[in-house]
């Protein structure tokens, strides 16, 4: 009997719920920690960043307006379809970070257990952020939490996928849509996440996801007009003083966590990354009066 050929996995980029390869037709080797060649993934250009930002302003206005509630069960399907691909994720982060298998499941595992923390988030975050205000004067005075809108997200780049998962979740969950460049050196789990939001219940183009090099797709990223509010969490001090210049432009929301490129993402993550993105909505209404005595309500 001759020997089988093993049938090779092939990695594309994730935008606007379709799987498409780069528009310049480039790729660029992806190779584990001790430098075995693992895949060929796609070498983004600015033109796929630009389609991605399409492709997630297209989206937002349906998830922005979906429920809260809506949007948990979302994500929580997502767990859901993570857990049944744990084996994959498992062998993909330990290539990606050198880590043992024990190790590697402990990652994968914190990562999808991070995923569920931010599901259940989504329906009471307005509770801890907003809220009615007292005022003197016969109005009501409320804060709502919204989404800013359209988020750049620069993911970790030794953290392939607990980092990954920690950056994405809390845009997503609070009504963001998102336009992810994966870690550069380490893609595949980012890419593989893409065919897991494919079959979730999660609308295309909520989380848009590309490859390649960081600071080449960065830059039209930060400097684009229809993109709201970026986070710096895979960039360099270097880059992401560039890239800060360059969001001013349209004054975008910058997250620059500190020290740069040095988190810890197995920390517990609190609320910070939610409320990052997100805007103050408030609005008063007059109480008015009831009844012939004037009480009001």
């Amino acid at each position: 009997m001759s020997e089988r050929l093993s049938v090779l996995k092939t990695y594309k980029l994730y935008v606007g719920g379709k799987f498409p390869r780069s528009e310049s037709g480039r790729v660029y080797e992806v190779t584990d920690a001790k430098g075995t060649w693992l895949a060929n993934v796609p070498l983004s250009s600015r033109k796929d960043a630009r389609d991605a930002v399409v492709a997630a302003r297209k989206a937002f206005g349906g998830w922005s307006g979906a429920t809260a509630y809506n949007r948990g069960q979302v994500l929580y399907r997502v767990a859901e379809m993570l857990e049944g691909r744990r084996d994959q994720y498992v062998a993909e982060v330990a290539g990606a970070e050198g880590l043992s298998k024990p190790k590697a499941a402990a990652q994968v595992d914190a990562a999808i257990d991070r995923w569920v923390w931010y599901a259940g988030w989504t329906d009471k975050i307005a509770q801890v952020v907003g809220g009615g205000n007292p005022v003197a004067g016969p109005f009501f005075n409320l804060s709502t939490p919204e989404p800013t809108g359209v988020v750049a997200i620069l993911a970790p780049q030794k953290s392939s996928f607990l980092g990954l998962v920690s950056v994405i979740a809390p845009v997503i969950a609070t009504g963001n849509t998102a336009v992810v460049v994966a870690s550069e050196k380490s893609p595949l789990p980012a890419l593989s996440l893409g065919e897991v939001l494919a079959t979730s219940d999660l609308p295309g183009g909520v989380v848009n996801i590309l490859s390649g090099r960081t600071a080449e797709i960065a830059a039209p990223l930060a400097a684009h007009q229809d993109v709201n509010a970026i986070d710096l969490a895979g960039a360099d001090e270097t880059l992401a003083k560039e890239l800060e210049i360059a969001a001013a432009d349209n004054l975008k929301r910058v997250l620059r966590p500190q020290p740069v490129g040095n988190a810890d993402w197995s920390a517990t993550p609190g609320t910070d990354r939610m409320t990052a993105f997100l805007e103050t909505k408030t609005v008063w209404h007059p109480t008015g009066a009831l009844g012939a005595s004037g009480s009001s309500y």
